[in-house]
Formats: C-alpha cells, structure tokens, sequence
C-alpha cells in the first residue's frame, strides 16, 4: 500500500507542476511552429501566477511532506516498527493541511487508511475503526479512495475476528466476520461504481474508424 501511496503523490506533484509551467507560457505560434511573447497574454498570465503560487506552494509542501511521511513509515515497517510507522503517517492529518481540493482529501483518505491498517496490525482496533470513520468523513464522493478505505474497514474487522477467536470469544468473533463481509461487499460496490464511471457509454459498441483519406 504505501508503494501506491507514494506512486500516486508523484504523479499528483507532476501534474500541479505541468499546469503551473502551462499556465506561465504565455505565448502565441508566429504561423511557422515558432512562438513569441504575447505581451497581453503574458501580464494576465503573470498576474494569475501570482494569485495562485500560493496555493499551489500549499499544496506542493503538503504533498512532499505526505511522500517523506510514507517513506519514514516504510522504513519504520521494514524493521517491524509499527508503532513507529503509525506516528509518522499520523503527522500527515495532525498537520497544517491546505484547504481541502481533490489532491488533499485523497492523501488524508489515503493516509487514515494506512494508519488504520497499521493500528489494527498492532491490536488497536477500535482506533482503527475511528480512523476509517476519519479517512471516510474526507472521501465523501464514490472514489477508488473511498472504497479502499471500506476495504481497510473489513480488514480491520477481519483482525479483530481473528483476535476474538483466539480468545475464545466466539460471539463477538462472529460478531466481527459479519462486519468484515459487511465492510468488503460495500468496497466492491463503490469501486463497481468507479469502473462504472470510467467506462464508455455502450462499452459493447466499438469504436468509430477514422475515415479513410483522399487518394
């Protein structure tokens, strides 16, 4: 998980930094796939820049700040520190967070999922649970985030059967198991609905052909 995690805030910082160089040039084609400075152009768009660097420095510290984040985790899980790895996740939401836009929610959601994982790894499973509840609170839409955070709730409730079990506690283990299923039927619905969204109208119906040139 935290491989994703890290993959997916590195293409989040690429696309922020691509928009931010369209948007600073400027420029107009002189007809010959060569272009010059549109003085008019350029003021307005160095004014706009200007109004938005500091969001998109907001967002820029936050998003390095969740991948350093993810990386001291990983190296914390790697030597079975998981009390460690929980206490650098956490620091991504207990944080300053910008003001909330699709990249943001999607690190918090994504974060409160791994730090659940990590908790109920550990025992803590009704922390766990409070923390999908978080992660759930910031991935109100129907997104793979979402979804994923139901997955971690299942996971948990999973852990927590297993723990029961070993206790002996049967009721409270069966208890647990029909949340597991209860979390992961959910997780395949929202992510049906994700796929769903992606999907061409009329998947069945092929795709025009380009018509064929003139001779």
């Amino acid at each position: 998980m935290g491989r994703a995690v890290k993959r997916s805030l590195a293409s989040r910082c690429i696309a922020v930094l691509a928009l931010s160089m369209a948007a600073l040039a400027g420029c107009n084609d002189d007809g010959a796939g060569r272009t010059q400075p549109d003085p008019a152009r350029a003021q307005a768009t160095a004014s706009a820049s200007a109004q938005r660097r500091p969001v998109d420095a907001d967002l820029m510290a936050f998003l390095s700040k969740a991948r350093a984040a993810h990386h001291s985790a990983d190296l914390a899980e790697s030597k079975g520190e998981l009390e460690l790895a929980i206490k650098h996740v956490e620091a991504i939401p207990k944080g300053p967070v910008p003001v909330a836009g699709p990249e943001v929610v999607e690190v918090l959601a994504d974060s409160y999922a791994r730090i659940a994982d990590l908790k109920s790894r550990v025992g803590l499973f009704d922390q766990a649970s409070r923390d999908v509840e978080r992660g759930l609170g910031h991935a109100t839409e129907v997104t793979h985030f979402r979804g994923h955070l139901f997955e971690v709730r299942g996971l948990v409730e999973e852990r927590r059967m297993k723990d029961l079990e070993g206790k002996g506690d049967q009721a409270g283990a069966e208890k647990a198991r029909k949340a597991a299923l209860d979390a992961f039927e959910q997780a395949i619905q929202i992510q049906d609905q994700v796929i769903l969204q992606l999907l061409p109208d009329d998947p069945a119906k092929p795709a025009p052909s380009a018509p064929a040139s003139a001779p």
